[in-house]
């Protein structure tokens, strides 16, 4: 099989949702200090995408806007637009100048404008957007963290109890494995193992890999093997977290694949019906009709006995 490729969206979006208080105290600790967490948060996600939709500036990793309180007491609330990029984006400053910028018109509050890169430049650290005309200055600066940076102390990253030192590594070691897939299994072990040695609860150990399992995809054959070995360290471990989860996914992906399975038969079977009855349906009419759920291929294969032409068909699908 060849090798999966590797996917950095999806699970940044899922676990910074899943421990935002975390992801703040990791990569910005100073404001995560001036955050009134009792008082909750709230993210604003479907906003942006209002507040920035016809900003053409780029292809956007992962970016989330959310709303938090200050323990200050300055102001009620304020905006956090926090932004994790995986690769090189020429206009990026710029973009995120257009959003700080967009969001403060539309909520006319203070913005902070959090990043952190998960690109495997060393060099590219992009931090402020600006220009001068006619005696007029215009200097965005916001906060950058690199992770690469943070790689370099290896030692440490191992050490933090913190959810998001495992989340870096995981990063990291997808991003250096990805022509060495007998290496990266190894990694996939050895990150996963500490999940259970750093002492991590049931949930968090179970939300953990899975980031870690989604970043550090691997083709079949050592997939196999990572499971093999996992299920033997959790027997010895006598902690069954993740195996078991395991199990419950496989059952239900069995449980949908049938479903799968009863929707593309009774779509076949309306199909040869409709071709004998109105002559071949065109491509896009066959289309519509495969997408159907199973009840609605039942009420179709009852309506299609009164269809005289296609146009009966269509006006069918119509409704």
């Amino acid at each position: 099989m060849k090798d999966p490729s590797t996917s950095f969206d999806s699970p940044w979006k899922d676990i910074v949702e899943a421990y935002l208080p975390d992801f703040m105290a990791f990569f910005f600790p100073d404001a995560y200090e001036q955050i009134n967490w009792e008082q909750g948060f709230e993210f604003l996600d479907k906003e942006l995408g209002q507040v920035v939709r016809d900003a053409q500036l780029g292809k956007r990793f992962v970016d989330k806007l959310v709303k938090v309180y200050r323990r200050s007491g300055e102001e009620t609330w304020v905006l956090i637009h926090l932004e994790i990029q995986s690769q090189y984006e020429a206009g990026f400053a710029e973009r995120i100048y257009v959003y700080q910028y967009r969001i403060y018109d539309r909520y006319r509050r203070k913005v902070a404008s959090l990043v952190v890169l998960g690109d495997e430049s060393p060099t590219w650290k992009p931090s402020e957007f600006g220009y001068e005309i006619f005696g007029v200055e215009i200097n965005y600066r916001y906060r950058v963290v690199k992770l690469l940076d943070l790689g370099q102390d290896w030692e440490a990253l191992s050490a933090n109890e913190n959810p998001f030192a495992t989340v870096v590594m995981a990063h990291l070691k997808a991003g250096q494995t990805k022509k060495n897939r007998q290496e990266r299994l190894q990694w996939k072990l050895s990150l996963t193992r500490q999940l259970y040695q750093k002492g991590y609860l049931r949930q968090d150990v179970i939300n953990l890999f899975r980031f870690i399992d989604w970043i550090l995809s691997l083709p079949d054959n050592l997939e196999s093997e990572f499971w093999s070995e996992l299920r033997q360290y959790e027997e010895e471990q006598r902690m069954p977290y993740i195996t078991s989860v395991e199990r419950l996914g496989r059952e239900r992906g069995r449980e949908e694949g049938r479903l799968e399975g009863m929707q593309r038969e009774a779509a076949n079977m309306v199909l040869r019906q409709l071709n004998r009855r109105l002559g071949q349906v065109s491509p896009s009419v066959e289309e519509q009709i495969r997408q159907l759920r199973v009840e609605q291929l039942e009420d179709l294969g009852v309506a299609l006995l009164e269809f005289q032409e296609e146009a009966d068909l269509l006006q069918w699908l119509a409704k």
